[in-house]
């Protein structure tokens, strides 16, 4: 299994929280990332979000990412748990995806739970509900919120089962996403962080490498593919 944050799209091009440029690198992450926000400034909220979303549609999946989906047919059960929410595992072909945070993509009446899914909810050009005038959220996950239950547990039942976990691009200290590896040591799994610095989880790794998350995976890819062309020799 692999699970993976900010650093494994930074290839793709797409800019951190607070790195955006424009009016947005002036803001705190709390005033846009936030649901009281939203409730004060739903309009200024939306309008960063629909912006987001334009980004992450023009970025394209990176090889880090084209490499877990070349690693799920190594294996027979192989999960993605992601960080992210830019919806780039999905577009590159990973069938198992564990969205911790949620999908830029995915939206929501607060009112009466219709779905606003995709391109044509930005087309419309309004974030409130035309079925009953309630504001729609983006789905994902704002500070102060609670994680998908549903998605926990699948992300936890994983975790439990792993024989490997690759962690990549991620600073190990969002929690409660960094307790995760140590799931998979405690039940007797190993560790292979890949990132370009060194993190909390680093001591802890059964293997830590620093470089690329593309050029990274993809190697490793390639050496599990020798090795079982050499073992059937």
């Amino acid at each position: 299994m692999a699970l993976t944050g900010a650093g494994i799209s930074a290839e793709s091009g797409i800019p951190t929280f607070r790195g955006t440029d424009g009016i947005w690198n002036k803001l705190k992450p709390e005033e846009l990332a936030d649901f009281g926000a939203f409730l004060r400034n739903p309009e200024l909220v939306s309008e960063w979000y629909k912006h987001r979303r334009q980004v992450t549609r023009v970025a394209k999946p990176n090889g880090a990412h084209l490499a877990l989906v070349e690693m799920a047919t190594l294996f027979p059960i192989f999960a993605v748990i992601t960080q992210n929410i830019d919806n780039l595992h999905e577009r590159a072909g990973s069938e198992t995806v564990i969205e911790l945070h949620g999908n830029i993509e995915r939206n929501y009446c607060l009112g009466c739970g219709k779905r606003y899914d995709g391109e044509e909810f930005d087309k419309n050009g309004s974030f409130k509900c035309n079925e009953c005038g309630g504001l729609i959220r983006p789905d994902i996950v704002w500070f102060g919120e609670m994680l998908p239950t549903d998605q926990w547990n699948a992300a936890e039942a994983a975790a439990s089962e792993a024989d490997i976990m690759f962690v990549v691009g991620t600073s190990a200290v969002v929690y409660p996403a960094a307790n995760l590896p140590m799931t998979v040591k405690r039940n007797s799994g190993k560790i292979v962080e890949i990132n370009t610095e060194e993190t909390p989880l680093s001591e802890f790794a059964d293997v830590s490498i620093q470089g690329p998350a593309s050029e990274v995976l993809s190697e490793i890819v390639n050496g599990i593919k020798e090795f079982r062309r050499d073992a059937k020799k």
